[in-house]
């Protein structure tokens, strides 16, 4: 690690699919040449930034380039980055009010925040309120899930928590300090075609193909990410590559399921495609949540 760096930051929200579990895995396969001949990195499906954090934390990089479609998800990162006393201030009252309640009056907040975070989405407001009902919401809801309705209405109910950790200000601190250089865009993938060139390492983890008809959670955006856009995203990967970008692409394993479906194997057939162990997070029966293997693709 560079010695300029005296801490560690980590996300400061809970994400589905989130690489905190795997990172050794996924730390063990970076390119050689990070943080040498590879000074820029982008991460263009940010979600809650494990990996993102890990790089910050390690290299002293050039240039850093983050997205997702998630407009509330990355106007939370801005207001983290450029606004992190006031928004902490935000989420202590969020706090408070909240820890205090009991488990009526809890219930009666929760849905009541999700209500007024639900109006200022519709709004498109981007006021500092917007980021704090975001967190609040992503440390209350049900496993930290973030989904929406066909409308763009967040409806994931109530979590069961006794007392949940909704301003760590010692962790958004941190990730504050860290994403001081980084730049932050809300949009498509593709828009960071022209910040990748052959000095950058670029890392993808998009909304997973799901195993079955019933396990698909990446609806967090009116958008569906079927294998069609699959299908286009290795058609861009494909193309960074040809300018001798590094990349590494997250996905789920059709295997888990299906032996013969060889979906991604042919799709990344010219990269190195390696299956590590994962914990299934998110299902609503407990008998379902085991270890499972994930592909991780590298073309280095």
């Amino acid at each position: 690690m560079n010695s300029m760096f005296l801490y560690e930051a980590t996300p400061f929200i809970k994400w589905a699919g989130g690489k905190s579990q795997i990172l050794n895995k996924i730390r063990a396969e970076y390119p050689a040449g990070l943080g040498k001949n590879l000074t820029k990195y982008a991460e263009p499906f940010v979600g809650g930034g494990a990996v993102l954090f890990d790089i910050l934390n390690k290299f002293d990089l050039s240039e850093v380039y983050i997205s997702d479609i998630n407009r509330e998800l990355i106007h939370t990162y801005i207001c983290v980055r450029d606004n992190v006393n006031n928004l902490i201030e935000l989420l202590l009252k969020l706090e408070q009010e909240y820890l205090r309640a009991d488990d009526k009056n809890r219930e009666k907040i929760y849905y009541s925040k999700r209500h007024q975070f639900n109006i200022l989405k519709c709004e498109k407001n981007e006021d500092l309120e917007l980021a704090a009902l975001f967190i609040f919401l992503n440390k209350t809801c049900f496993n930290g899930l973030y989904r929406v309705n066909s409308t763009g209405g967040f409806n994931v109910p109530m979590g069961s928590y006794t007392n949940p950790k909704i301003c760590d200000d010692d962790t958004l601190l941190e990730a504050s300090e860290k994403l001081k250089k980084v730049n932050i865009i809300c949009g498509d993938y593709k828009l960071s075609k022209d910040f990748i060139d052959e000095t950058t390492f670029v890392y993808f983890d998009p909304p997973y193909r799901p195993l079955t008809k019933t396990s698909s959670f990446n609806s967090y955006d009116q958008n569906i990410f079927d294998d069609t856009s699959q299908k286009e995203l290795a058609e861009f990967i494909g193309k960074i590559c040809e300018k001798g970008a590094y990349a590494a692409i997250s996905n789920s394993d059709p295997k888990n399921t299906d032996k013969n479906d060889d979906f991604f194997d042919k799709l990344y057939d010219k990269y190195k495609i390696s299956r590590i162990s994962a914990a299934r997070m998110i299902n609503s029966k407990g008998d379902k949540r085991g270890k499972i293997s994930e592909l991780l693709i590298v073309n280095y």
